[in-house]
């Protein structure tokens, strides 16, 4: 299949994309990791870099956001990408992560040893939780959809005549955002988008992607990123704050450690993407967004690599 781009020109092209992390249990993809050979073989290799066998560990702490699922969601994106080559045939000429999905995206694309990305992201995430134990207690960061950006930019500009603060942290449709403000403020905003029409999803804490949170991202490179080893990428990367196309080892560490302090906006990699050409995106890994809003469906055609997927029989050759 082809897509037409809005010139009329065929893109061909193809990205893998990493999604963000979504809630995962145990459950949903444990088999997945004990049987998909190219799962088994990450999944040890990560358990031989933490210490620890990962599929136990995560099947002991079945948390949501725990150190053992964010490594697992890693493992299994990889995972997926992986299989997606060899089963579906995906040739990607770029590639791109949002939020969560640059750090997998930084293992795929080269950019870190996959033992190194396993590390760090293990590690950021017990700095996260350390940080935020004791920083921004009363921030949070909420999901909404059906609002859009005008109608959004007066809901803020009631919060700034307040004196109150916040921040955009996530731009992931025309019509759909993240919000970081204050805890005390979020009934408020959930009654303004309600009364506009919007639709919440969730709240998130953590919170997420804010230039207030420049203390994190010193720790980040103190303590983590800065004394990874960063080669530059065997393809491609497209940045998820800004749409950039990357070429070099240290613009890949860069945009991990901006990721704490500059908004995600996928709408600008799509803007990147479909100005590259691609016609085909590849989500691979659990997806519930990135691959699912109208930004993505209405311009390209998306192959969702999940483990349910990947767990069915299939021909060789075979595309879904």
């Amino acid at each position: 299949m082809s897509t037409t781009g809005i010139t009329g020109g065929a893109r061909t092209g193809q990205a893998m994309v990493f999604p963000g992390m979504a809630p995962s249990k145990f459950a949903d993809v444990g088999r997945f990791m004990a049987v998909n050979p190219f799962a088994r073989r990450l999944a040890a290799a990560a358990g031989k870099r933490l210490g620890y066998p990962l599929l136990e560990r995560m099947r002991q702490d079945d948390s949501d956001y725990s150190t053992a699922a964010q490594v697992g969601f890693l493992v299994n994106c990889l995972a997926l990408a992986q299989w997606a080559e060899q089963e579906l045939g995906v040739r990607a000429d770029l590639c791109a992560g949002p939020s969560f999905g640059e750090k997998t995206l930084a293992a795929y694309c080269g950019a870190l040893e996959v033992e190194d990305a396993v590390w760090m992201t293990a590690r950021l995430a017990r700095l996260q939780d350390e940080f935020f134990a004791t920083e921004f207690r009363d921030v949070v960061t909420h999901s909404f959809t059906r609002t859009p950006r005008e109608q959004l930019d007066e809901v803020l500009a009631e919060l700034t005549a307040r004196g109150e603060w916040h921040e955009i942290s996530c731009y992931i449709d025309d019509n759909f955002f993240m919000v970081s403000l204050r805890e005390r403020n979020l009934d408020w905003l959930l009654e303004r988008l309600r009364a506009l029409g919007g639709f919440s999803l969730y709240t998130m804490r953590p919170p997420m992607h804010s230039a207030a949170f420049g203390a994190l991202r010193r720790r980040a490179e103190d303590e983590v990123i800065g004394g990874l080893e960063f080669a530059d990428p065997r393809l491609p990367v497209v940045a998820d704050q800004d749409g950039a196309v990357l070429h070099t080892g240290e613009q890949v560490r860069t945009m991990l450690l901006d990721s704490f302090v500059r908004p995600m906006r996928w709408t600008d990699v799509v803007d990147t993407l479909l100005e590259r050409g691609v016609g085909t995106v590849c989500m691979a890994g659990p997806d519930s967004l990135f691959g699912r809003v109208a930004r993505t469906t209405a311009n390209f055609e998306v192959l969702a690599a999940t483990p349910r997927l990947a767990l069915q029989p299939r021909r060789r050759g075979a595309v879904a």
